[in-house]
């Protein structure tokens, strides 16, 4: 399998990495299975997270007797010096382990000041200075931020979302981080599954060869889609462009991307999915959201006690409430004309 240097960290990893958070919604033995499949069919990076809650036991317990042929990257949601690494111990501890190879802070609001002693970054040099960990990151779902990231060239990588539909704004991110030689990870690559050919922006983001995306990757039909892609890449043609021009006019201006800094709600609203319902309906198989149970958590819209917590939660500074009551309006317009 193919791989690249991930910038100044020299760490040459596959050109298709394995994003870990789906793993945490099936078994040890599931999950065992499709991360050694991905192992032996050539994946060599691996990104998990503290937050998400047992993935990186799952990678400890799949992994650990590879440990020296993979690369791991893990993320730390701490908010002190103190919390990140009490949090590393812990990922240690799961991913059967004595360091990580980038431990990254996970979606801060504001990036750390880099001169306070108990602060996140004084964290990340105290790890790596034990050797704990051998480069630093960071994560970010605000372009800003994770601009200022790059320009400071405090950051060994900086991970952020970027698929075929990304703006020209947040595709800069990958020349700046070039120009310093910074390893950039790409997220949510299918934009929350919104990309329903794969191909295209898997091909999309083959043009960039300092960066690495991670592939949420659940099911073994998952993982067989990109190994095949990885063996005969597609061609960045004129048919490309088309189905990336098609998703891009079809997906234009503010939508939510599903990535979940909105949650927990009061009122029970599973928000990534219903805030985008209107485009889940017309991208993917619609039975499934018609059936009574899904219905009824579609309702819950109807109890939002507009705490602003969604809103003030949001990286793209979506009006989640007002969007949410639009999509239930048009969820239960299609209801009616295909539930008789």
């Amino acid at each position: 399998m193919d791989k690249i240097k991930l910038g100044r960290t020299n760490l040459m990893v596959t050109r298709s990495g394995f994003g870990a958070l789906p793993i945490q919604r099936i078994s040890f033995e599931d999950a065992k299975k499709i991360l050694r499949k991905a192992y032996d069919n050539g994946i060599n990076f691996f990104d998990t997270a503290r937050m998400y809650s047992d993935s990186e036991e799952k990678i400890g317990y799949s992994l650990s007797d590879v440990r020296k042929d993979i690369i791991i990257a893990t993320k730390s949601h701490a908010n002190d010096k103190e919390t990140l690494l009490n949090h590393l111990q812990t990922s240690l501890k799961n991913l059967k382990t004595d360091y990580v190879d980038i431990l990254q802070l996970h979606n801060p609001e504001k990036l750390p000041n880099p001169e306070d002693p108990n602060g996140l970054y004084a964290g990340l040099l105290e790890a790596k200075k034990r050797g704990l960990v051998r480069f630093v990151g960071i994560t970010n779902h605000r372009i800003d931020n994770a601009m200022e990231a790059a320009t400071s060239e405090l950051y060994d990588t900086i991970q952020f979302p970027l698929s075929s539909l990304s703006a020209d704004n947040d595709l800069n991110l990958i020349t700046e981080c070039k120009k310093r030689d910074i390893g950039v990870i790409a997220m949510k690559a299918l934009s929350g599954g919104l990309i329903t050919n794969v191909a295209s922006t898997f091909t999309f983001l083959r043009q960039f060869d300092n960066l690495v995306p991670i592939w949420g990757i659940q099911r073994e039909t998952e993982l067989d889609e990109f190994i095949a892609l990885e063996k005969n890449p597609p061609v960045l043609d004129d048919n490309m462009w088309s189905i990336i021009n098609k998703d891009r006019l079809e997906l234009a201006g503010d939508f939510c991307r599903g990535c979940g800094y909105c949650l927990p709600c009061p009122a029970g609203i599973e928000i990534p999915t219903s805030a985008r319902i209107t485009l889940l309906l017309g991208r993917s198989p619609y039975e499934g959201f018609l059936e009574d149970d899904f219905k009824e958590k579609m309702n819950l819209i109807n109890n939002c006690i507009e705490c602003g917590h969604c809103k003030n939660h949001c990286p793209y500074k979506l009006d989640t409430p007002n969007l949410l009551k639009r999509e239930l309006k048009n969820y239960n317009e299609f209801y009616a004309k295909h539930v008789r």
